[in-house]
């Protein structure tokens, strides 16, 4: 998935540790054959092939996952939708852009994108792209979904605690072999280098960051996380952690909130059950959610 999955788990033996981490590599392993726009063979890249043409017939597993993502689109506004992908690249973050693009090349941009113009047949199990062009993708939620279907394999295979690491999308359960909670770092996106709070966790916990992708332009910032509804760079947010019980809604979300911004996307957070939400402005102000007390580091 262009990730790091980094796996911790609890054992008895590090024969048993090894048995179980090459269990986890092979069903991320199979998650990412079954999700990748990359992969010519994979269902995904059948679906955006055939867009515009005809419904594409896709396991259970896949169309479930497309099910929860337009769920988490109605939910968002379109701040979270996966046909992004259909996105023009016009934004570069590697030092090569000189100027803004125009108004009308950005209007351009996402003229394909549009998450309802996603069918989908629960009856048939198929997955429709309405427009030639369109694409799906699943960068702002397929490593959290990989890091859920993991865990939910070790914890069967009788693992009584461990993390997956996905690129810093954490997923835990259980507790160290002292019985003490895993804890998180949140990143002072100003200094990163120093953590400004550590956390104990015991589901998910993921954080998205435009502190290391941006561009300048007028002495205005413009990150890597752009709103899919209008082809511009989010602004105004540098850091979201979210906390949720699974990681593939917290990755999606911790994007949302960014696309949403800072007003939108806290009042949203606190409609949810079992969600919590971190956010740092671009003026290093700090905003919780509503039921989230941070003991904040010297």
């Amino acid at each position: 998935m262009g990730s790091d999955f980094e796996i911790t788990v609890v054992a008895k033996t590090q024969l048993e540790a090894d048995k179980q981490i090459g269990i986890a590599i092979s069903e991320i392993s199979r998650i990412e054959a079954l999700i990748s726009s990359w992969k010519p063979t994979s269902e995904t890249s059948n679906i955006n092939k055939n867009a515009g043409v005809s419904p594409v017939k896709v396991s259970k597993e896949l169309f479930n996952l497309i099910q929860r993502a337009l769920q988490i689109s109605n939910l968002t506004d379109g701040a979270f939708d996966i046909s992004y992908a259909s996105m023009d690249k016009l934004w570069k973050y590697d030092g090569s852009m000189t100027q803004m693009p125009s108004k009308e090349a950005i209007k351009k941009s996402v003229a394909k994108v549009g998450y309802k113009d996603i069918v989908v047949d629960p009856q048939n199990s198929t997955v429709f792209l309405k427009n030639k062009g369109m694409k799906i993708g699943f960068g702002a939620i397929g490593k959290g979904y990989a890091a859920d279907k993991a865990k939910k394999l070790l914890i069967s295979n009788g693992v009584s605690g461990g993390i997956i690491n996905a690129s810093g999308d954490i997923n835990s359960w259980g507790s160290k072999p002292s019985g003490s909670l895993w804890q998180v770092a949140i990143t002072n996106p100003l200094n990163k280098n120093k953590a400004f709070a550590m956390l104990p966790i015991k589901d998910a916990v993921v954080t998205s960051g435009n502190y290391e992708k941006y561009v300048t332009f007028n002495s205005r910032r413009y990150s890597h996380i752009i709103d899919p509804r209008t082809g511009y760079p989010s602004q105004g947010i540098i850091s979201v952690t979210v906390f949720a019980p699974k990681a593939e809604l917290a990755d999606a979300l911790a994007t949302s909130v960014f696309v949403m911004g800072v007003e939108t996307g806290i009042d949203r957070i606190n409609q949810l059950k079992a969600i919590e939400c971190i956010i740092i402005t671009d003026t290093g102000t700090i905003i919780t959610s509503n039921n989230l007390t941070l003991n904040t580091q010297e």
